[in-house]
């Protein structure tokens, strides 16, 4: 039977990798990649790093592009679960061209694989299909949301309250209810300028060489936020951040 590790690798600094996940990425055969472009060259970069660092010298590559999707559709639900379809589709030609008897692959996925990605899911769909077999086994990893708490010296709730872990298209329908804290990931519209009565602790590119973090008041730092926000992205050709949203006692 073949073996998949999906390894949860961190937010982007090397150091967040677990002794567990260092330990699988050394028993790996073949590690599979998908490639997000030139704009995205530097999360690419992390993984050979850490391949380098920790797998044999016998292992494997096994390359393919990233399928395309519409980033503002209308239907957002269908668009995300066709761009998974597809995305399936070219996991299991690797899997199937790559990953040979007994041997073990691995996917490298940025911060937790439990949280905002779709390996899991897209393994499953594999599976559920019944034409490639294999097991495979998950590898926690420090998220961006951890990473965010730890840069800004905060803790994500506050004594006895809870909170909750969202998308900035949710959060744009509105502040969940009965949730004093929220964090914000995916966050393209830039919601949070909707509460400047709010403290927002956010974070772009945590962990990386290119991190940058900035607190207060909405009111106050929304601004300074979309200007470094804007220019982050120019420059690179991508952004991830992440931000805590908190409203007043």
């Amino acid at each position: 039977m073949r073996k998949i590790y999906v390894i949860g690798i961190g937010a982007g600094d090397p150091d967040h990798l677990t002794l567990q996940a260092a330990k699988a990425i050394g028993r790996t055969d073949v590690f599979f990649l998908l490639d997000k472009g030139e704009a995205k060259d530097s999360m690419i970069e992390l993984r050979r790093r850490l391949m380098k660092a920790y797998a044999k010298p016998s292992r494997r590559i096994a390359e393919a592009a990233d399928p395309s999707r519409d980033r503002a559709p209308q239907d957002y639900e269908g668009t995300v679960a066709d761009w998974r379809h597809r995305r399936s589709a070219v996991t299991e030609a690797l899997i199937s061209e790559h990953l040979m008897d007994g041997e073990t692959g691995s996917f490298l996925v940025w911060g937790d694989p439990s949280l905002y990605d779709s390996t899991i899911a897209i393994l499953d769909e594999i599976l559920t299909r019944g034409q490639t077999l294999f097991e495979y086994e998950v590898i926690p990893g420090i998220s961006s949301v951890s990473a965010l708490a730890a840069k800004h010296k905060i803790g994500l709730n506050r004594v006895g309250q809870p909170f909750q872990v969202t998308t900035g298209r949710r959060l744009a329908e509105g502040w969940p209810e009965g949730v004093p804290d929220v964090v914000v990931m995916l966050d393209a519209q830039q919601a949070f300028t909707a509460h400047p009565e709010a403290e927002i602790h956010w974070g772009a590119y945590v962990g990386t060489p290119d991190e940058i973090l900035r607190s207060g008041q909405v009111s106050e730092v929304a601004d300074e936020i979309l200007k470094t926000r804007a220019a982050a992205r120019a420059q690179h050709g991508w952004i991830m951040d992440t931000y805590l949203l908190r409203r007043p006692d």
